[in-house]
């Protein structure tokens, strides 16, 4: 039930790609999360593909369009938008900003929408979930669900790079020295651990492109969080999760070492600590097993 004075959240979900394919416990995750917390989530089947960060290399103006006509979506229904992906959330942040203070640019996406009957007037916030808990939230009232507190882990959080930069357009913690996972962790009873690598590239855009210079990049980084003393990885980023997770075996070959670490993705820590049940977050479609750090937390 909710308190009396308490504020009802209520976003436009956008899921992204990866959340609704490989990804899908990354979906189930967050719905199952934001109604224990309480956060109404509202579909929309008729978002598209943010871009990715590709589309522009080809078509800025087309990609600027495609995140127009979704944000014009969530603006027709006055609801800021709800991403899980640190990607989206840049490509969605992004369009927000040129279309702002560029005027050619927004004269010329406002003609593109109007040819399939839309306008997009400027008015939707753009906000990624952990953003969200920090922020709207507050780790206070999160701390007050927490059913299982997770002691005795030791958890190193994972930004990435979209999520926090370029700093004038996502416009969350700080660029180089950011706090929201760390004090998200240590409201959810487990203890932070800090290494240099943590705002670092994952590797994922040159995956396709370089995969030994990927598999470098990832493996560095999980081996300074393993040698940190850390028993997880929680990550914002499904795109850092795919790096860290599925091709974690080629990461750490890439950098010579034997390295075994469970990748969380943030909703699914979240919900550990709100008794959810492991099968319901989907921790089994992981490729490294998480059997370990269940065990670990007292239920």
């Amino acid at each position: 039930m909710r308190r009396r004075g308490e504020v009802k959240l209520k976003y436009a979900y956008y899921p992204g790609c990866i959340a609704k394919t490989s990804g899908k416990e990354l979906d189930a995750a967050t719905r199952i999360v934001a109604e224990k917390m309480g956060i109404q989530l509202i579909d929309f089947p008729e978002f598209s593909c943010c871009g990715g960060a590709v589309i522009d290399e080809a078509d800025v103006a087309l990609n600027i369009a495609l995140n127009a006509r979704n944000l014009a979506i969530a603006e027709s229904q006055r609801l800021p938008i709800l991403t899980v992906c640190s990607t989206c959330q840049g490509m969605l942040s992004r369009a927000n900003k040129v279309l702002r203070e560029n005027k050619e640019m927004s004269t010329k996406i406002t003609n593109i929408l109007q040819k399939i009957g839309m306008q997009y007037n400027g008015g939707t916030e753009v906000k990624h979930l952990l953003q969200i808990i920090v922020e709207d939230y507050g780790l206070e009232r999160l701390r007050g669900l927490v059913t299982y507190p997770l002691k005795g882990l030791k958890i190193a959080p994972f930004y990435g790079c979209h999520l926090l930069r370029p700093a004038d357009v996502v416009r969350f913690d700080d660029p180089w020295n950011p706090r929201s996972l760390e004090d998200l962790t240590s409201a959810l009873g487990a203890e932070p651990i800090r290494f240099r690598g943590r705002i670092e590239c994952c590797g994922f855009p040159l995956l396709f492109i370089k995969e030994s210079t990927a598999n470098k990049m990832a493996g560095s980084l999980l081996v300074e969080a393993v040698e940190g003393g850390a028993d997880l990885i929680v990550t914002p980023c499904p795109l850092c999760h795919v790096s860290l997770d599925t091709f974690q075996s080629k990461a750490a070959k890439g950098v010579k070492k034997r390295v075994s670490i469970p990748i969380l993705h943030l909703p699914q820590l979240v919900g550990l600590a709100l008794g959810i049940k492991a099968t319901a977050l989907g921790l089994s479609r992981h490729m490294v097993s998480v059997k370990d750090v269940l065990k670990k937390i007292k239920r």
